[in-house]
């Protein structure tokens, strides 16, 4: 059944078509993964003309249909849906305003990382080398409360620098160039908290030195220059998870 829907996915479906897809899907995986409870959390693409495809208000993530997705104008304005567009719709907008690198966005309240948003304690000491190269610093946005325009203020001076941003007592969001890099940054986030959290209580963590940190940047400028970018990989966000999501099926 799953291999099916990748086939339909790979092919016959338009890119709008895709993107209700790869919502429900990502959505699955936060609610599968417990990066959210209830009707926490939203995710959302960017679209053509101007236009971004966003989760429903008041869904479980781990229930949503193709059918359930909204598209809105970069005003936030809805153009086609039949559910209300997410309550935190402005600040997905905002990071597309900000970045035009940016396709995608995830927003989540994993439990670790949330509780180090809720200690107002950033992930920004480099003492792991894998998020060094892949993620980099986590910073903490002040806290403001969701769903208003000072949730939007509050994150925008980090998003041109950084790839994460935890929320004070709130949760994580991550963006990237297709929802398969921005879910995989909240994973990112995730584990870095964990193993910030363990290095912690078992003592004090070796920060990595500027000599360390020069040779890292340089082989994530490398490892970024062959990645392939994401017209050359179409199907790449499903058959990546292909082991998660088949054991759905």
């Amino acid at each position: 059944m799953f291999r099916e829907q990748v086939a339909v996915l790979r092919g016959s479906l338009s890119s709008e078509d895709r993107a209700r897809h790869e919502l429900v899907r990502f959505g699955a995986l936060l609610h599968e993964n417990r990066f959210v409870a209830a009707t926490d959390g939203n995710l959302s693409v960017r679209l053509e003309q101007g236009r971004v495809m966003i989760t429903p208000s008041g869904f479980s993530k781990g229930m949503m249909q193709p059918e359930d997705m909204v598209v809105v104008d970069l005003a936030g304005g809805k153009l086609q849906g039949t559910h209300n567009a997410s309550s935190e719709v402005e600040m997905h907008l905002a990071i597309y305003q900000e970045r035009r690198d940016v396709d995608a966005v995830v927003h989540a309240h994993p439990c670790t990382a949330t509780a180090f948003a809720c200690n107002g304690i950033s992930l920004e000491e480099p003492i792991c080398a894998e998020v060094v190269m892949t993620l980099g610093k986590v910073p903490l946005a002040p806290y403001a409360t969701t769903g208003t325009p000072e949730l939007t203020r509050s994150i925008r001076p980090f998003i041109r620098d950084h790839q994460a941003i935890l929320l004070a007592n709130h949760g994580v969001v991550t963006y990237g160039e297709d929802l398969l890099t921005a879910y995989l940054r909240m994973e990112a986030v995730e584990h870095f908290a964990k193993v910030t959290l363990a290095a912690r209580q078992i003592g004090a963590p070796q920060v990595l030195n500027p000599v360390q940190l020069e040779a890292l940047e340089h082989a994530r400028r490398k490892y970024v220059d062959r990645r392939p970018t994401k017209f050359e990989r179409p199907a790449l966000a499903l058959e990546t998870l292909w082991p998660q999501l088949a054991r759905r099926n």
